[in-house]
């Protein structure tokens, strides 16, 4: 029986890399480059992505002040988000989650402040029993994150589903034995999930005792 549910946090309870994408597309822009989407797809869910982008600007522009770029990038991303929501249906897995008395948790390769951050703007860090942050633990695609986020909602593997948007991140669900369903968003949605246990257009395309349900069959 199911009793603990697990998210991924960027771009897929908020879509924050569509405005992380368009702040480094800039970026690339300044230089009269075009920033490489096989490239992008590689980093999405892990936390290696300012680096790899550094890496490449520098390969063709020569050393950056890195700092400066990326507290430019970070100001213009926190700008373009003011306003963003959850991502369609969210809300109401959240409200289906609290009536099943499902224990749930995030489990982001992000920062703490970072996700804390949206999800206090968004006034839903109340509804998670735990927020599991790559910060404090390695990074996706490793299973560190699912486990630790396992561990603190007192949850084993076989009875906890993750939701994730990446590759990556279903790569480290898996990893960590959970059941795993992707929801991409508008950037991940043409990658492969093939290794999913369930992969859905949105969270309105099934309710959460439909995916439930399916996850047993």
């Amino acid at each position: 029986m199911t009793q603990a549910l697990i998210f991924d946090f960027d771009g897929l309870l908020v879509d924050t890399e569509t405005a992380v994408l368009a702040s480094w597309r800039e970026t690339f822009a300044e230089f009269g480059l075009e920033l490489p989407m096989d490239v992008w797809h590689t980093v999405i869910g892990t936390h290696t992505t300012a680096q790899v982008m550094f890496d490449l600007l520098e390969d063709h522009a020569g050393p950056l002040d890195r700092l400066a770029y990326r507290a430019k990038s970070r100001a213009r991303v926190r700008a373009m988000l003011e306003t963003e929501g959850t991502r369609p249906g969210v809300g109401r897995y959240l409200d289906d989650a609290a009536a099943l008395g499902l224990r749930l948790g995030v489990a982001s390769s992000s920062s703490a402040e970072w996700v804390e951050g949206h999800l206090a703007r968004l006034g839903l860090r109340e509804r998670f029993d735990t927020v599991v942050t790559g910060d404090r633990f390695p990074a996706k695609p490793r299973p560190d994150l699912y486990l630790a986020a396992l561990a603190a909602l007192r949850a084993d593997a076989a009875d906890a589903v993750a939701f994730e948007d990446s590759p990556n991140g279903v790569t480290a669900a898996k990893a960590a034995e959970l059941r795993c369903v992707a929801v991409p968003n508008p950037i991940t949605e043409t990658l492969g999930f093939g290794h999913a246990d369930l992969v859905l257009p949105s969270f309105t395309d099934k309710s959460l005792d439909d995916v439930l349900l399916a996850l047993k069959e």
